[in-house]
């Protein structure tokens, strides 16, 4: 029977593991105030879920969906009972060459559809219900590319874990009752410079990236003195077991403006494991022998973000503004 337009597709409010789409809103806002502002947030927060289902009832099968990711300091403000263990500021990285820079972000809004009409939509509804509340710091709008490449030629997102060790790599576990289900999500916005890019030959491309470039197969670099990206970001601990994290990338740009880009998202359990793999790729292993995908992909952002469960925020949300009121202002 053909898919009618009415046919119902669920996403439920906080779906980490929504389906990867082909088009993405990533709208980070620094809160413009205190109370007022505050309780504007958690009132847009209370509505999210009925927002997504007004913009995505008009084409279902186009899986709209939004994650909000709460900042460290929002967080705190918020004046919430308890804090997932992991969540603080994103630290800033200075390798021997490269630097990761810390910017801010008080909230994340990751839209995602298969019609970058929808995420508009959300988005212009989203931002007018905020208000004065909020200060946009950065807004990206990506696409998906080609085969699931990036804007350097690749295919990105090889590694996301897949089935039953996609929620064991990207959501809270017991570990953290009270957030069970949630994610720490980072954020990074890299320019890419394609015209330097395209001087490398393909091979040492494929070198830097890890994998070869027309038919993504893995490249075996364990015995090579300069590790590659791919084996930069692999982390393993100790006992040998190997952490995973979801990525959610997409490519960006302005071709009038000189402007390609790759902006990196990436969902864990375990905050640590994010940090770990930044380090890596800035600092080396061993130290000095950077990633040198870095020569060519520069960071400008850098932002740390926690997304509760649908569930969590739902009972977070509309809490929050009781608690405001009996919070003496400035504190």
């Amino acid at each position: 029977m053909p898919e009618k337009n009415w046919d119902r597709v669920p996403i439920d409010a906080q779906s980490v593991d929504a389906p990867l789409s082909r088009a993405a809103i990533f709208l980070v806002v620094t809160l413009a105030g205190e109370q007022d502002a505050l309780a504007k947030v958690c009132s847009v927060l209370n509505g999210l879920d009925d927002l997504v289902k007004t913009v995505g009832f008009r084409d279902l099968p186009a899986r709209l969906s939004c994650v909000v990711g709460i900042g460290c300091d929002l967080w705190d403000h918020l004046n919430f009972s308890s804090r997932p263990k992991e969540l603080r500021p994103f630290a800033p990285i200075k390798g021997p060459v490269h630097v990761a820079p810390s910017t801010p972000g008080d909230l994340l809004f990751h839209i995602r559809s298969d019609r970058p009409d929808l995420c508009f939509e959300f988005e212009r509804l989203l931002l007018g219900g905020l208000g004065a509340a909020v200060n946009v710091v950065d807004e990206v709008s990506g696409f998906r590319y080609f085969d699931a490449r990036d804007l350097l030629g690749f295919v990105d997102g090889t590694a996301n874990p897949t089935g039953l060790d996609l929620a064991a790599s990207a959501l809270v576990g017991d570990e953290d009752p009270d957030f069970v289900g949630g994610s720490y999500v980072v954020v990074q916005k890299y320019l890419h410079d394609l015209s330097a890019w395209a001087q490398v030959p393909t091979p040492l491309q494929e070198q830097i990236i890890g994998r070869t470039k027309m038919d993504n197969v893995e490249i075996d670099d364990d015995d090579a003195p300069r590790k590659s990206h791919k084996s930069l970001a692999t982390i393993v601990d100790a006992a040998g077991n190997e952490y995973d994290i979801l990525r959610d990338n997409m490519p960006f740009g302005r071709p009038g403006q000189g402007e390609f880009g790759t902006y990196f998202i990436g969902y864990s359990r375990y905050l640590w494991v994010i940090e770990k793999m930044l380090q890596r790729m800035y600092i080396g292993d061993p130290p000095s022998a950077y990633d040198r995908l870095l020569d060519f992909s520069t960071p400008r952002t850098g932002t740390t973000f926690f997304a509760p469960s649908g569930p969590t925020l739902k009972s977070l949300a509309p809490a929050a503004p009781e608690r405001l009121k009996s919070t003496p202002a400035g504190n």
